[in-house]
């Protein structure tokens, strides 16, 4: 009874470490490519208490003390980066105010309150020396705009790494797979004329029926976990006269793509479709989709544990990964970029609880 008070008590602690350490992460603005602030405010979380770690940019990557070469690797893995906050917030975005039971900020919710969850799971973790799995935290930067010097930039120098737990707000809910993004520049060429005299080539016109194709297309594979490809127009953009009819009319198509595709496959559907007068130009590729089975390992811990799984339509840093990956954490989505951002007290103290537990399942 005395070592599971004393476990208790070190998980109480920790986790009252990190909801401090939120508050101020909260209180320093950390817009994706300047997240220097809260990169300072993790590395000194791990320096006080004597842990190593390794920074480049605004990244940060910790091992466990007793790191053994000759085992597989879990990696835990956060950002630190915000969205700007949008202009309906009725409080101040970096003030950190706890008020009944939720803690309100910018990036409380998204990923912050993951982050620190994660971090109080592996300091938890730290000394233990009869793990089964290495243990890396990664805390990264430039998420929320999938950037160059993000998680993907710093992959090349974690170690074994088998497969991986991407903390984004879940509700502590298990997704098991997660939809790619592939964000496409639709050009509609016609013909430019003045407005008065009959134009058969009108661009705008064309491309009405190419934004209808978007919209009933339905692609064959379906997934069981994820559904349906997803295409949406978000962007449109044509002419800039009244009297002149213009020669190009260019749109934005947001696909969010199931786990049955690669983007290059749904890319080369979509352009076979097309007929010459219209453009197709991807922004990437490399936003995939990813999965994890329902047999592995860390997710029949989760199971045990009574946690649900289900498939995420939102993209996160598992986009970035070739290894496995479960996406996990306290929170919910839904208030992600939201105004007046927050996340439960509870919410994160449960976070971290379940973190331990799930993998304690598999170490």
């Amino acid at each position: 009874m005395d070592s599971i008070k004393s476990d208790q008590l070190v998980i109480s602690e920790l986790t009252d470490g990190v909801i401090e350490l939120l508050c101020k992460l909260i209180e320093t603005p950390s817009f994706s490519t300047d997240e220097g602030g809260t990169a300072q405010l993790i590395e000194n979380w791990f320096s006080k208490r004597n842990i190593p770690l390794e920074r480049e940019n605004n990244n940060i990557w910790v091992y466990n003390k007793y790191f053994d070469n000759s085992k597989p690797t879990i990696l835990l893995n956060s950002h630190h980066d915000t969205v700007r906050p949008n202009g309906n917030y009725t409080n101040d975005p970096f003030n950190a105010c706890i008020n009944n039971g939720k803690l309100f900020g910018l990036g409380s919710n998204d990923a912050g309150g993951c982050l620190v969850s994660l971090i109080a799971t592996f300091t938890y973790f730290y000394v233990r020396q009869d793990l089964n799995y290495n243990l890396v935290l990664a805390a990264t930067a430039e998420e929320e705009n999938s950037g160059d010097l993000g998680l993907k930039s710093i992959l090349k120098y974690l170690k074994n790494v088998e497969f991986a737990i991407v903390g984004e707000p879940t509700l502590m809910q298990l997704a098991i797979a997660e939809k790619g993004l592939l964000i496409l520049d639709i050009s509609v060429k016609g013909t430019s004329s003045h407005a008065a005299h009959l134009n058969n080539d009108n661009s705008i016109y064309k491309s009405l029926e190419i934004i209808q194709w978007f919209k009933n297309y339905e692609f064959e594979k379906k997934s069981e976990i994820l559904g349906d490809v997803k295409m949406t127009v978000t962007q449109i953009k044509a002419g800039n006269q009244h009297n002149v009819v213009p020669s190009h009319c260019n749109f934005v198509v947001d696909i969010r793509v199931n786990d049955m595709y690669k983007n290059e496959e749904v890319l080369n559907i979509i352009q076979q479709a097309m007929p010459d007068s219209v453009e197709v130009k991807p922004r990437s590729l490399h936003l995939g989709s990813s999965s994890i089975p329902k047999e592995h390992p860390i997710v029949v811990s989760g199971i045990s544990l009574d946690c649900e799984t289900y498939g995420s339509p939102t993209l996160s840093d598992q986009s970035v990964l070739s290894c496995p990956s479960l996406k996990l954490g306290p929170g919910d989505s839904k208030r992600s970029h939201s105004a007046d951002e927050f996340i439960y007290i509870d919410e994160i103290k449960e976070g971290v609880s379940l973190y331990i537990k799930i993998i304690e399942g598999v170490v």
